[in-house]
């Protein structure tokens, strides 16, 4: 129990991530099948009724995974209400939170009794359908921000629905229009299918966009407090992955479009972008978790970062490659203190003690571990960008193996960071897993180091496995979506905010990289050349912001 405390604030975003994906995932398979896949079932012959069959099977695992994914989340936060207020695990289970969590268990499991029916596919089991997915969209809403305001909570309310029901429909669509791309083989049944999930794509993004603006309003209500709070720079990052969504949107629409006017005109291109939609959608939908986890900017009215902080942060200052003594860090500086006093007759204490709530300290040296940190990881990075673009020219046989670089790199970064919370000062190695920044930073260099193996492997020659190059991209673009829902603390101070923003870069460029090299690998060599460029790019590009990362 008290581990669950400890890493509660960590579990919690990476558990309402999966809860709003199996959510927009099951309202997109609603949609679809209602809107897309079943009215064409019957002119698409066979192709139609394949296309319907696994698209409600992938329904069926949604619904199941919210009802697997919702009852954990219920557990879990009965558990620690229980335990931070001091009432019975009765009480907890019985509070507001976890009514609507069993509202959403009873709605998906309604949807899946509908789906094992041999009636859902008549017109009342649609109908059912569809209202098990309102109520399930209802219970979900229950839980959000808009029903805590005491003012203009109706409004808030449809909107946060409305917004929920239409990235559902979109992004969630996304992998059910692939089935049909992927059932379906007739340039005709492509341009029907494209034509009709695009037309529900636009009224989807739409109402997104009108509803993302009128909550902006109520819960950030100002310029200052977007760019200021933590809350509003992940709105920023949100709305920016949103505009990339989009470019990816209206490419796919070009090629619908062209198939309507020649019918002859290939689709992988559609396949391929929308594959990567999927992919930055999750990124959203966990970014939109993240967000939920913080209190609203329009209530944060100390401590806010101004232009002025951020110009101050952000210019750039040359590298250093020295660093501090371990010694120097505020934690054996403190705990030294302590000792010394322990040896006086004092009660012995622990500087630090992880997952209790409070950061460790920091001084100035700690300023110094971390950028020193961040500046050899900029030299690890740009030394194996540079190694990459020697590869692709065939300067050097050496290129090959620059993927390697990543093993070493994540040990150095895994012990520096482990040794600046106090791995040396008598703090034993599973008691630093209590703290949540620790376990997302040894998470990080874990996919690093496995990505960096398995691309090696595949360039080597030594994984033949047709689908192993796509290890690389997939980890590339799930550890940068991470970086994005990472924090340091809930609070909204503004040191850690300022130190917050110099991660979203990173997280975009890296989202920009695995994508990209996705794109490369899944398109004919022509049309990826472009995609391979890109992530290359953006590989220089981290190297430099890392070498340039300041702290002070």
């Amino acid at each position: 129990m008290a581990l669950l405390l400890d890493i509660y604030g960590l579990l919690s975003v990476i558990v309402h991530g999966l809860l709003l994906t199996a959510q927009s995932l099951t309202l997109g398979g609603i949609a679809f099948l209602a809107l897309v896949a079943q009215p064409l079932a019957a002119d698409l012959g066979e192709a139609g009724a394949r296309t319907v069959a696994r698209c409600r099977r992938l329904l069926r695992w949604s619904a199941a995974a919210v009802i697997l994914v919702v009852a954990v989340n219920v557990a879990a936060e009965s558990l620690v209400l229980a335990d931070t207020v001091d009432i019975s695990l009765a009480e907890s289970a019985t509070a507001a939170f976890a009514l609507a969590g069993y509202a959403q268990i009873v709605a998906a499991a309604l949807i899946l009794l509908l789906l094992l029916s041999s009636r859902a596919s008549a017109r009342a089991g649609r109908a059912g359908l569809g209202l098990a997915g309102l109520a399930l969209l209802a219970a979900a809403t229950a839980t959000s921000h808009a029903v805590a305001q005491l003012d203009n909570r109706a409004v808030l309310s449809v909107c946060t629905a409305l917004h929920r029901l239409c990235a559902g429909s979109w992004i969630g669509g996304i992998p059910y229009f692939l089935i049909a791309l992927a059932v379906c083989r007739s340039q005709g049944q492509w341009r029907r299918i494209g034509k009709r999930f695009s037309l529900l794509s636009m009224a989807s993004v739409s109402a997104i966009a009108v509803t993302g603006v009128v909550m902006s309003l109520f819960y950030i209500g100002s310029l200052e407090a977007l760019y200021g709070t933590a809350y509003g720079v992940m709105v920023i990052t949100k709305s920016l992955l949103f505009l990339g969504l989009l470019g990816l949107g209206a490419m796919n629409f070009r090629v619908v479009e062209r198939l309507r006017v020649d019918p002859a005109a290939p689709v992988l291109r559609l396949r391929r972008f929308a594959e990567v939609e999927v992919g930055v959608g999750i990124a959203v939908l966990f970014i939109a978790a993240s967000i939920t986890s913080l209190p609203p900017a329009v209530y944060l009215t100390n401590d806010r970062v101004t232009l002025a902080d951020y110009a101050q942060r952000l210019s750039p200052r040359w590298p250093s490659f020295s660093t501090p003594a371990q010694a120097s860090l505020a934690l054996a500086q403190l705990q030294g203190q302590l000792d010394a006093e322990a040896a006086q007759g004092a009660p012995a204490v622990s500087a630090y003690v992880p997952g209790a709530g409070q950061p460790p300290p920091r001084n100035a040296a700690n300023i110094a571990w971390s950028e020193y940190n961040h500046h050899w990881a900029g030299a690890f990075v740009l030394i194996m960008a540079l190694l990459a673009l020697a590869d692709r020219n065939g300067t050097t046989r050496l290129g090959r193996s620059w993927p390697l670089l990543f093993a070493p790199f994540a040990a150095f970064l895994a012990y520096r960071d482990l040794v600046e919370g106090g791995l040396e000062d008598d703090i034993g190695f599973f008691a630093l897993l209590r703290d949540p920044e620790i376990v997302q930073h040894l998470f990080f260099y874990a996919l690093m180091a496995a990505f960096g193996i398995f691309e090696w492997g595949v360039r080597a020659g030594r994984l033949q496995a047709p689908r192993a190059a796509l290890v690389f991209p997939l980890l590339t673009a799930t550890a940068a979506a991470a970086l994005l829902t990472h924090s340091h603390s809930i609070a909204n101070v503004k040191d850690l905010l300022l130190m917050e923003v110099t991660h979203v870069p990173l997280a975009l460029l890296g989202i920009t990289f695995g994508w990209a090299r996705w794109l490369e690998l899944r398109l004919v060599p022509a049309e990826g050349a472009i995609a391979g460029q890109v992530w290359r790019v953006c590989f220089v590009l981290v190297g430099i912001l890392l070498v340039l990362y300041r702290e002070i």
